[in-house]
């Protein structure tokens, strides 16, 4: 299955690619603006590179970690490299004021739902803060949701949900 957006409103439409034809030409109609858009159909650069961070997990253990979108029926897997800071994550909304935006058409994650600060203590090492951004639908640390207070210390591996979308943390290499 293949995913176009929509130029005008950004929503998501999925066909299935195999029944068409390199260089053919495509009609589509968003169904949440109604504009008529048109594809040609072809191989993509951005295609490449999108396989190339599916497949390898680790592709970012040598920076400051990243996380992985685990994929569902909302969005495909994505792997979402961190920076030091906060990493501010969200649904990918046009005009959406994040720096780490989730390709997603799952309604239960606010365009800014949560934070990750990736710090370094004074020997170096990394450490990696969870925090809820406040959102609507709150955020899960391991199947516990979190207080607008809470300040969760992730491990490599940790298991965060945000709306239906589930993310794991890979940290960095030592």
């Amino acid at each position: 299955m293949k995913r176009v957006r929509c130029p005008k409103c950004d929503t998501f439409i999925v066909f299935d690619e195999t029944k068409y034809n390199e260089g053919q030409s495509l009609v589509f109609v968003c169904p949440g603006c109604k504009k008529e858009f048109k594809i040609r159909m072809g191989k993509s650069k951005m295609t490449n590179i999108h396989e190339e961070r599916q497949i390898d997990e680790n592709a970012y253990s040598q920076d400051y970690g990243s996380i992985i979108v685990v994929e569902n029926k909302f969005a495909f897997k994505q792997i979402i490299p961190l920076d030091l800071g906060d990493n501010e994550f969200g649904r990918y909304l046009k005009g959406t004021n994040i720096n780490k935006p989730i390709e997603t058409s799952d309604p239960s994650i606010d365009t800014f739902h949560c934070v990750i600060r990736v710090e370094q203590n004074a020997r170096g090492q990394l450490k990696y803060i969870l925090r809820d951004a406040p959102s609507d639908t709150g955020t899960f640390y391991m199947n516990q949701i979190l207080k607008d207070s809470d300040r969760i210390n992730l491990e490599d591996g940790a298991i965060i949900t945000i709306g239906a979308t589930t993310l794991i943390l890979r940290a960095a290499n030592s």
